[in-house]
């Protein structure tokens, strides 16, 4: 009879062991938004705080960012391709996601050519509410190191220069941590649709059932 309950013990436990794993991957899934596009990070990485100028010329920092997501891009107004291109998609991928509160920052690589007048008559014309940042070349350079960003100034003939950097999107959450990152290509319909699918884990609403 001891061993009878024994053994029944240790069957109840063995589907108590399952039942708790079986939990535990249920949670981590929700945890972890699977992203078609993207890579979801285990954990937000936080911004140490910054101080650059907006498009209007007014300060922008890290508390600036707070309070809902943002897709983030590095580059500048002289970029010849990769830049307006991306910045066109986000254009469309902002409409697509439908989220209340979703931002695109813009953030200039160049701050020597890119004034804060001429980087706002440059993200305007892909979208009015999109928000660019030029500054002390140091204040971007370290900004630009904590997202992971590589920049690089090449020399052309003539004088000229162009700037190398990483096209990447990085996609903030709500308290301005790295919640997400997005490497080209970039296609419009799939980004919108990770957005939508990451909303619940940033702080984010969704403006089609808003009220």
């Amino acid at each position: 009879m001891r061993i009878g309950r024994a053994r029944l013990l240790l069957a109840a436990a063995a589907v108590c062991a399952a039942l708790a794993g079986y939990w535990m991957a249920q949670q981590l899934d929700r945890a972890s938004p699977q992203l078609a596009s993207g890579t979801w990070l285990p954990r937000p990485k936080p911004l140490s705080d910054f101080r650059l100028t907006d498009t209007t010329g007014r300060a922008f920092t890290r508390g600036d960012l707070g309070g809902g997501p943002t897709l983030v891009f590095f580059g500048f107004t002289h970029c010849p391709d990769v830049c307006p291109t991306t910045l066109m998609k986000l254009a469309q991928v902002r409409k697509r996601a439908g989220l209340t509160g979703l931002r695109v920052l813009f953030v200039s690589v160049d701050p020597q050519r890119d004034t804060a007048p001429l980087l706002g008559l440059y993200v305007h014309a892909f979208d009015p509410a999109f928000l660019g940042l030029t500054g002390e070349p140091g204040s971007i350079s370290a900004l630009a190191a904590n997202f992971g960003v590589a920049v690089n100034r090449v020399e052309l003939p003539g004088g000229e220069y162009t700037m190398d950097h990483s096209a990447v999107v990085f996609l903030l959450d709500a308290r301005a941590r790295i919640a997400a990152i997005f490497t080209p290509p970039f296609d419009v319909a799939a980004l919108a649709a990770d957005v939508r699918r990451a909303a619940p884990y940033l702080g984010a609403r969704d403006a089609r059932s808003a009220t």
